[in-house]
């Protein structure tokens, strides 16, 4: 499994089940051990399994509803550094877009610089920018279904408590933009911490997703 390869796949006209077929692979070497990773606590409440690296770009699974609770200092409206598509694996995963407005008589936030570590420290620094921010209409998108955000437009993920579901995600950070984050328009910088799972806790997960990704492809 590639990039390039999920690349192709991913783009309209490809057939509609191929990703997760794709992908299947990768998580079984994981489950069962044969492949030494661990997944990542996103300080957002889901798991990320980091599956390739390439330069620029990347693959990751997303797991949500897994249990993890979100960091309470992690606001979930945010703009990325690169630009993604997003595969939904199995479950319904939502996203809201935040309009971000400079220079409003009332603003709402201060937007926030994430500078990350390799060791999995994120630090938020605070900018002078402050903004009005106005969430609006959710969109959804179900099994099988893509979504696609470009690099620097702020949204917040959102997922139904009590409803798994679980996201092939393909990235390619962008020259000159940065992660950033909308907090406090008070607030002062602060770190939040990516932790790793152990490797049980890891296959044991990935296993549960497996049977999830199965159950999608017998309906």
């Amino acid at each position: 499994m590639d990039y390039d390869t999920l690349d192709r796949l991913l783009r309209p006209g490809a057939p509609r089940e191929a990703p997760r077929a794709s992908v299947t692979g990768a998580l079984e070497d994981i489950a069962c051990g044969k492949r030494e990773l661990r997944a990542v606590r996103h300080p957002l409440g889901f798991l990320c399994l980091p599956l390739v690296r390439d330069g620029a770009r990347g693959v990751c699974v997303h797991l949500f509803g897994t249990g993890l609770a979100a960091d309470p200092t992690a606001d979930p409206m945010h703009a990325h550094s690169w630009e993604l598509r997003s595969y939904v694996l199995y479950g319904r995963v939502g996203n809201v877009p935040v309009t971000v407005t400079d220079g409003a008589r009332t603003p709402t936030h201060r937007i926030f610089e994430v500078v990350s570590d390799p060791s999995g420290v994120d630090e938020l620094r605070p900018t002078p920018r402050l903004v009005h921010c106005a969430p609006g209409p959710a969109t959804s998108t179900g099994s099988g279904e893509t979504y696609r955000l470009p690099a620097g437009e702020f949204h917040a993920t959102v997922v139904t408590r009590g409803r798994p579901a679980a996201t092939l995600v393909l990235g390619r950070s962008l020259p000159g933009h940065t992660d950033l984050s909308l907090g406090p328009l008070h607030g002062r910088g602060h770190r939040t911490v990516r932790r790793l799972c152990g490797a049980e806790h890891t296959e044991r997960t990935v296993r549960t997703a497996l049977r999830r990704i199965h159950a999608e492809q017998r309906e």
